[in-house]
């Protein structure tokens, strides 16, 4: 049973929990997309994607019920037209003058996949609330995401985080290589 949100005729927002993927994976494991066709197919409605959400991540995930839906909701993501906004708790204390920060370190393929900074960890500087790196520009695709601490116990910190651009878990490393892995 999905936990829905908020729905009209074309349109369907449901909490997705963390811990399930949205589509069917090789583990074969129970995926919110196959939930999702089976309730909306009896009362004669068919899904439509508009985004994604990874399988540890949790959020508003937004599902159209027709064509045209959908066609409107992925030209606005596409263009950046839908604000995201997620909330962490990541580990150590992050102190951001103003209260809020930038992190810019463009995103590129590692070995067996896996994203990381297109640079050494040695480049990445911060100045004020700033992460950049150092030295001549790097390859790789922009990445930027916006941080606001929300508190923090010295030991731990809870962000507000928007990723400005949308790359493949930008979040996670970004936080990751900035030294404060996200905790949940």
């Amino acid at each position: 049973m999905l936990d829905v949100l908020y729905r009209t005729p074309d349109l369907l927002a449901i909490d997705k929990p963390s811990g399930i993927s949205l589509l069917a994976d090789r583990s074969g494991a129970p995926c919110i997309w196959d939930t999702l066709r089976e309730e909306l197919a009896a009362e004669g409605y068919e899904p439509f994607s508009v985004h994604r959400i990874d399988k540890g991540t949790s959020g508003v995930l937004l599902v159209a019920l027709t064509r045209e839906r959908q066609s409107q909701l992925s030209k606005a993501f596409a263009r950046r037209g839908v604000r995201k906004f997620y909330v962490a708790r990541v580990l150590g204390d992050v102190r951001l003058g103003g209260g809020t920060g930038m992190i810019d370190l463009p995103l590129t393929k590692g070995r067996k996949s896996r994203y990381r900074i297109a640079a050494p960890r040695e480049r990445i500087a911060r100045h004020a609330s700033r992460w950049h790196l150092t030295g001549r520009s790097a390859a790789g695709h922009e990445s930027l995401s916006r941080l606001r601490r929300i508190s923090g116990d010295g030991q731990q910190t809870l962000l507000a985080l928007q990723p400005l651009t949308g790359r493949t878990h930008q979040l996670r490393v970004h936080l990751a290589w900035i030294g404060h892995p996200i905790a949940g």
